[in-house]
């Protein structure tokens, strides 16, 4: 049977990839007016229907909170897309005078779902995916298969509807390893988003395919003594109690400096931690890990109650987390590991570099690259820890579950974390639409290349058989009259002025004889760097306008002034216009 459901699962892989490849084809070509109203349609759908979805996983899966997973799904379709919402992800993104860049998608994603976080990761991927113009096919975790899949029906279904190709979309039901491994090895699968297990992490990387895998999270926090105690406190239980635990975000262990201890204990106390003796904390540490020292997945995303009585242990009611002094960090000591549940290895050092070394050893037991935490007034001491944490995101006063997501801090908005080359991932970046996107850059020449063997003028002779005023068929009389005639004297005359305003602000060169042209006076009426011409009404109108001249001159509130043989580029027109920044001279 399981051999059935094996190649079952392969097949599916197989087909998905191959529809979505399809589907790719024509996702390609949606300008970016399109793909915008596609992603918002699936996001609004993914808002609406994530209080569904969200208890759906719950049910589906045992792990976690009704209410906290909707407000994961509510981040994912809501705050992550608003971020990113205007974002250009089709044809020119960005352009100056010198480097033009151009979107380009990868092709058909993988998308590794796990069970921990199966609906908002979900609406992750799918947002930013279709974002970048990517298909993409989702492999579920098989606890949470069904949730999943109706997520990313949801979501479909609204993109659809604003012109998704339906297969652009494609989901497992039937998702097994060797399903998985079909998926992301399949010759049309261009990239991977893998989240889950070290072990499936390591397969994505070894699939011989692009990847940006993220491992675990064995998170420490550093409360220093300057840290203001209560609001530390308050900020590690809302992020460690935060859906049971199961953000891999979330707080592993805490190290408190050695004068304020009694004090943080007392918070702990005072806002719903509970301390364990030690023989109850080895009989936790029997249930939280396997005899092979993996984490035990009977206690992930469970509450306090449930984690209580499969230990044998009493807690008072109203316990929010576990809390256990723990002697030491590594396979003798199972409650050092990532837990991913409301329980809280306790430690205690004296001083910033004593606190930062134990910090380093519970990331090095499983977390590496991650996310560490502090609680500090000190911005210097903060700085002085994240210098010594192997940790890709260090969150400051706030709860790492929500700081390292980009919930609570300045990070850009994610559900997938890199743990850059110390988790042995490509990447240390919040995942985002950018890292689903190859940017082709057209770069003009800035210093030319000296020859000792300059170019020589060829001269051009007509055929016998072709003669020159038949080669060309005159231009219809209406287009003659309606475009004003620019000679080849006047355009290498503006060449001569803008290569020659370029080479004052390059390395020294030979100075080229600079045309008989008055400089400019900088003004509202001419914002760019290149020369400019006067008009008739006194006005100056600019030769060469960019994407930056025209930012810089909305950022100002000026007007660029133009003529009839003034050159601007597509996208600073495409701004330009919209804005009203152009006046005619």
């Amino acid at each position: 049977m399981s051999a059935d459901k094996d190649l079952i699962s392969v097949q599916q892989a197989r087909d998905l990839v191959e529809a979505a490849h399809r589907a790719q084809t024509e996702l390609v070509r949606l300008d970016q007016a399109r793909i915008d109203r596609i992603c918002e349609a699936m996001a609004k759908a993914a808002l609406r229907e994530s209080p569904r979805v969200a208890a759906m996983a719950v049910e589906e899966t045992g792990y976690g909170i009704p209410a906290d997973k909707q407000e994961k799904n509510r981040f994912a379709a809501e705050d992550v897309w608003n971020y990113f919402k205007n974002l250009r992800t089709v044809g020119v993104v960005s352009e100056s005078k010198d480097v033009v860049e151009i979107a380009s998608p990868r092709g058909v994603v993988a998308g590794i779902i796990p069970s921990t976080n199966p609906t908002s990761t979900a609406i992750f991927k799918i947002l930013i995916a279709i974002k970048s113009r990517n298909a993409i096919v989702l492999s579920p975790h098989p606890s949470a298969a069904r949730s999943i899949n109706e997520t990313a029906k949801n979501m479909r279904e609204a993109g659809v509807k604003e012109g998704l190709p339906a297969e652009a979309i494609g989901c497992m039901t039937t998702a097994t390893i060797e399903g998985t491994e079909a998926l992301m090895k399949h010759k049309q699968t261009a990239v991977i988003l893998a989240t889950g297990g070290i072990g499936l992490v390591r397969a994505a990387y070894s699939s011989g395919k692009p990847a940006f895998g993220v491992g675990p999270g064995n998170v420490p926090v550093f409360i220093e003594r300057s840290a203001d105690v209560p609001k530390a406190v308050q900020d590690i239980l809302t992020g460690k109690c935060f859906d049971n635990g199961t953000i891999c975000a979330s707080e592993q262990a805490i190290v408190v400096d050695a004068p304020i201890e009694m004090a943080v204990r007392e918070q702990f106390k005072l806002q719903g931690g509970y301390f364990i003796s030690q023989s109850e904390a080895d009989q936790l540490a029997r249930i939280v890990a396997t005899p092979q020292r993996s984490l035990n997945s009977a206690i992930v995303g469970k509450s306090v109650e449930v984690i209580a009585n499969l230990a044998g242990i009493s807690v008072p009611p109203g316990t929010r987390c576990i809390m256990a002094d723990v002697g030491g960090v590594g396979r003798e000591f199972p409650l050092s590991m990532e837990k991913l549940s409301p329980i809280l290895a306790f430690y205690v050092e004296d001083g910033i570099e004593r606190g930062a070394a134990r910090c380093n050893q519970v990331l090095h037991y499983g977390g590496m690259g991650h996310t560490a935490g502090v609680h500090t007034r000190s911005r210097e001491a903060a700085v002085r820890y994240g210098g010594e944490m192997p940790a890709s995101r260090i969150t400051v006063n706030t709860p790492t579950t929500h700081g390292a997501i980009g919930f609570s801090t300045a990070l850009p908005p994610s559900m997938t974390l890199g743990c850059g080359s110390w988790g042995g991932n490509v990447t240390s970046d919040n995942v985002s639409p950018l890292h689903l996107m190859d940017i082709k850059r057209v770069a003009f020449e800035t210093r030319p290349v000296a020859s000792k063997r300059p170019a020589a003028a060829a001269q051009v002779t007509a055929m016998p058989s072709q003669p020159r005023a038949a080669s060309r068929p005159a231009a219809p009389a209406a287009t003659a009259a309606s475009t004003p005639k620019v000679s080849r004297e006047e355009i290498a005359s503006i060449v001569d002025r803008f290569l020659a305003n370029r080479q004052t602000e390059s390395a020294p060169l030979p100075p080229a004889p600079a045309p008989a042209v008055s400089a400019p006076t900088r003004e509202a009426a001419n914002v760019g760097s290149n020369a400019s011409s006067q008009s008739p009404n006194g006005r100056k109108a600019i030769d060469f306008v960019s994407e930056d001249d025209v930012r810089r001159a909305i950022q100002k509130g000026e007007k660029i002034y133009v003529g009839p043989k003034t050159i601007i580029t597509p996208s600073a027109r495409d701004i330009g216009d919209p804005a009203e920044v152009f006046a005619k001279t």
